[in-house]
């Protein structure tokens, strides 16, 4: 490691050797915080930067974690920047770092267990429930066969995101859960497990990029998955907090109880088989009683302050005959046959899985948020809380760099802070265990952006329209949208925060539009973002409407998006049953779960969908907040000071000639 006064030194010059190798020049922002971030590493103090958009801060904490010679695991939320990483940064930036620090780096990428085919499940000779299923179909059956020969082609990674496109009950006939898995050494496939191979190349990496869903699962396990570490660097870390709760949520349904039922009736036969399928027929019933009790009824089918009286019953029926089995199974320890060793795996994971569910649910307490979703007929329970979780088993083991363009709300790092867990609030424990890391000592610093958002973009803010209603946009909204879009000559990404919101754009615009050259792309439930966003970035008049995930992560640049359209502030529903209990909690704590929870949601979002816009020292444009109650309501200033701070107007005039210039300039 480099003497704390060589320190700036060296990062600086590293630095210049990455950027000039992607053929760019280092920026004041990034400098600031690539050294910020090698001061966090050598005195072991966390780090909260946000950098807004262009300052590079990918490789401001590469860099500096590469010269210190740190292992490090980055995070992200998003496929996109897991592959921005290791396909596109750390190739381009590693030859030149390994040149200028006279050593050998190297990188790599780990999933979970899940994300790779299972060869010991997909050559298994008896086919298990989640198999048998593909006989049924034509289609699925060559889906599967395309999935096998892709896992037999020499030199394929068995990731799915590398794999071909297959239905997802394809895709779970061929793999399994990291409790279903027997691991690598007693396993038959296991010298060629996919897996394996990757947990392998990640174990000895300097840089080791996953997901937040994996991290979070081993922070509240407290059961290690991922490869030693000398420091975390979380970015997209707005999302964190969300992303743990997400990963440690339980679900019951009777669909995965009956599957687990099946399974160990075709290994183990028997008395307690019998019971637990039993169980599980009753389940299935009383779920199938209770969706037809609370069919319409929207307050049964949110938050739930107990388990239903209905279900309890059953729920502890299956409790107890998913622990008899797993108890059977753990005492049948004579098996040395690996396939049948890995059978056992899947059968005792799947049991046990539904044990600790049930489990689980029948001891919630005031800690706890549980509803019922009855698209599915789920039983969902999650913590009401995971910032003293983050705080025990994550703040005190490693240094954690947290990172993003949006970390402040209202221009400060408080709620961000609390929700991790940095700051002690009413939802997180001050107790920790000892450790040479202290939670709470963490520097916060904002690098801002090298963009002139003042002179780059307009926000609009009309105070003319009427406040959002329940029922989508109203025709007023509509209205504006399509005069601004026709003064834009398409080139607009519009923003909605429902479903509702899209699909009465899209009808409203297909009519007033239809004679105009623009092409009219809507997101559909289920679309994948990334073909989207290309041909909305191909087509320079096209628009792309759609809701939450086209508010993150979209990245185009250019001529294709001088207006950026959002229909709505983007508050959580009140229905939403995790955010309606955390506003409950600080509501009856003598706060306001209004201004502690639902704006700073609120913000994060606005700031993350407004950063579409200017995305390059050359972007030009418009953002739109259609809803007047930014510029009407106390709350809007709060809002606002979190966005990027574009020259603001609520003059729809000026902004309607702005576009029109713009969209000439283009087509010139």
């Amino acid at each position: 490691m480099p003497l704390v006064s060589d320190l700036s030194a060296q990062v600086r010059s590293a630095l210049d050797a990455a950027v000039t190798a992607i053929g760019g020049s280092a920026r004041e922002g990034q400098i600031e915080m690539a050294e910020a971030v090698a001061n966090a590493l050598t005195d072991r103090h966390h780090l909260m930067v946000q950098a807004g958009t262009g300052p590079g801060k990918s490789l401001a904490y590469l860099v500096p974690a590469l010269v210190h010679g740190r292992k490090v695991l980055v995070a992200t939320a998003t496929l996109a920047l897991q592959r921005q990483l290791v396909e596109r940064d750390l190739p381009a930036v590693v030859p030149a770092l390994e040149k200028a620090l006279g050593r050998e780096i190297t990188f790599a990428i780990y999933k979970g267990v899940g994300n790779y085919v299972c060869l010991q499940k997909m050559n298994a000779d008896d086919t298990d429930p989640d198999g048998e299923l593909l006989l049924e179909s034509s289609y699925l059956e060559k889906d599967a066969k395309r999935l096998i020969a892709w896992a037999k082609t020499p030199g394929v990674s068995g990731d799915r995101d590398d794999a071909p496109e297959v239905d997802r009950r394809v895709w779970a006939a061929n793999s399994l859960s990291g409790r279903e898995c027997v691991g690598a050494d007693s396993c038959a496939w296991g010298a060629q497990c996919f897996a394996a191979k990757a947990k392998a190349k990640a174990q000895d990496a300097d840089v080791v990029v996953t997901n937040h869903t994996l991290l979070a699962i081993e922070i509240v396990d407290s059961h290690p998955i991922l490869p030693e570490r000398d420091a975390v660097i979380l970015d997209e870390a707005h999302e964190f907090m969300d992303r743990t709760t997400q990963a440690v949520t339980e679900e019951l349904t009777s669909g995965r109880v009956q599957r687990a039922a099946a399974m160990a009736r075709k290994y183990m036969p028997g008395k307690p088989s019998d019971a637990f399928t039993n169980a599980a027929d009753s389940f299935h019933d009383a779920m199938e009683d209770y969706g037809q009790s609370v069919k319409g009824d929207l307050a049964a089918q949110g938050r739930l302050e107990d388990i239903p009286s209905s279900l309890e019953a059953p729920i502890r029926k299956v409790k107890e005959a998913a622990t008899a089995l797993v108890q059977l199974i753990n005492a049948d320890d004579e098996i040395i046959d690996p396939d049948e060793n890995a059978e056992r795996a899947r059968v005792k994971g799947a049991v046990q899985e539904i044990a600790t569910t049930a489990g689980k649910l029948l001891k919630m307490g005031n800690e706890h948020v549980l509803w019922y979703e009855p698209t599915f007929s789920t039983l969902h329970l999650a913590p009401l809380s995971v910032s003293h979780i983050l705080r025990s088993n994550l703040l005190t083991q490693n240094p954690v760099i947290a990172t993003s363009a949006t970390l402040t709300v209202g221009n400060n790092f408080d709620a961000m802070a609390r929700s991790i867990g940095f700051v002690v609030g009413s939802d997180a424990d001050s107790e920790v265990a000892p450790s040479d890391i202290d939670p709470a000592n963490v520097q916060m610093l904002d690098v801002g952006s090298p963009f002139d958002f003042a002179n780059q973009g307009v926000l609009y803010m009309p105070k003319h329209l009427p406040e959002p209603g329940r029922d989508g946009p109203s025709q007023e909204v509509l209205d504006e949208l399509g005069e601004l879009i026709d003064a834009a000559g398409g080139r607009t990404l519009a923003l909605f925060s429902s479903w509702r919101g899209v699909e009465a754009a899209d009808a409203h615009l297909r009519k007033v539009l239809v004679d105009l050259p623009i092409a009219i792309i809507t997101q559909k439930r289920g679309d994948a973002v990334g073909p989207l966003v290309e041909r909305f970035a191909k087509d320079e008049t096209s628009i792309l409407l759609g809701t939450m995930s086209l508010w993150q992560g979209v990245d185009v640049p250019g001529n294709s998006c001088i207006l950026v359209a959002i229909d709505r502030i983007p508050f959580p529903r009140p229905d939403e049953p995790v955010m309606s209990a955390r506003s409950s909690l600080a509501d009856a704590s003598g706060g306001s779960g209004f201004m502690q929870v639902s704006v700073p949601r609120a913000a994060l979002l606005l700031a993350q969908g407004t950063g579409r816009l200017i995305r390059s020292i050359d972007d030009r444009g418009v953002v739109a907040i259609l809803d007047s109650r930014i510029v009407t309501k106390r709350y809007g200033s709060v809002l606002l000071n979190s966005m990027p701070p574009l020259w603001r107007t609520s003059d729809g005039a000026i902004v309607r000639d702005s576009l029109r210039r713009l969209a000439t300039q283009v087509e010139e």
